[in-house]
């Protein structure tokens, strides 16, 4: 083969190389669009909270309680907690009944692989069913393909199972995926259910925990919308017991007066996918112990 061939040759596979690496980055425009949200949604809170390592979001409150407000006496009492942590009996029970044999002798296991240390894989889009699902919800999945029935959502079943799960995955990355137009628009819904304003008080959940994160509120601090999803389910003193994502949620609604959606309501799970996505990079570290 002459040289002249030789040029022509390499210059053909050059060539297709620039479309492949075309193709390739334009074949997914979404995460793209996600991407630029998560620097926008990060840099907010880098510029309110400067001396906050990103790491430690996904502590909630008690980050910004340390390092910026050095309103040590919260803190210090969470950590201590956590040394005999209120949520330790939910996870020990989740254990046994995640362990538990369904009829046909099957257990969670056998559905979720891993020994059930999957919670990094929650949320996900599910392209056949054109839905976001959730752990809780797939917790339920996993019992009727066993022929079992549901769990309420509302129980604390689901809640221990949802705990034992989240424990044995702890120090998993945070990295959900929008490849879709369905996943974009569920992740879009759930944009503009955080940032849209309702309720008797006319607030959003943008204004309580991006505005004011951080500030006084009566008795209690904000805690930044950075992280929110990554210690779920939460042992809190409030309920006296654990409580999925969804509870707080409901809650959430209830504080600014307006009817709470039903756990696992499409809303509910793509507000969940929007918010998790925002904390992609921070780690799994649920289930925690919150006032």
């Amino acid at each position: 083969m002459n040289k002249k061939v030789l040029n022509r040759f390499f210059a053909s596979l050059l060539f297709c190389g620039l479309l492949l690496g075309t193709k390739q980055v334009e074949a997914n425009p979404y995460q793209d669009k996600v991407n630029a949200d998560i620097t926008e949604f990060r840099a907010f809170f880098k510029a309110q909270f400067p001396d906050v390592k990103f790491e430690e979001f996904a502590n909630g409150v008690y980050a910004i309680d340390a390092d910026v407000y050095k309103r040590q006496d919260a803190r210090q009492q969470w950590q201590e907690m956590e040394e005999f942590p209120p949520y330790a009996l939910a996870v020990d029970e989740g254990k046994a009944l995640f362990e538990k044999p369904f009829a046909n002798k099957k257990t969670y296991a056998d559905y979720f692989g891993n020994g059930g240390a999957v919670r990094q894989n929650y949320p996900y889009f599910d392209e056949k069913r054109n839905t976001v699902v959730t752990l809780e919800m797939a917790i339920n999945d996993c019992r009727v393909a066993n022929g079992e029935q549901p769990l309420s959502y509302k129980s604390q079943e689901l809640a221990k199972i949802s705990a034992y799960m989240a424990f044995i995955s702890r120090g998993q990355p945070v990295n959900v995926k929008v490849e879709s137009e369905g996943a974009y628009n569920a992740y879009l819904k759930g944009k503009e259910y955080f940032y849209s304003q309702r309720g008797k008080l006319n607030m959003s959940c943008s204004i309580c925990h991006m505005q004011y994160a951080g500030r006084r509120l009566r008795s209690e601090t904000p805690s930044p919308a950075l992280g929110h999803p990554t210690h779920y389910p939460v042992f809190r003193s409030k309920w006296g017991e654990i409580g999925v994502l969804h509870r707080r949620y409901a809650q959430c609604s209830d504080n600014i007066g307006i009817k709470a959606q039903p756990y696992q309501s499409e809303a509910y799970r793509n507000f969940e996918f929007f918010t998790t996505t925002m904390a992609n990079g921070l780690t799994f570290n649920g289930p925690a112990s919150r006032k």
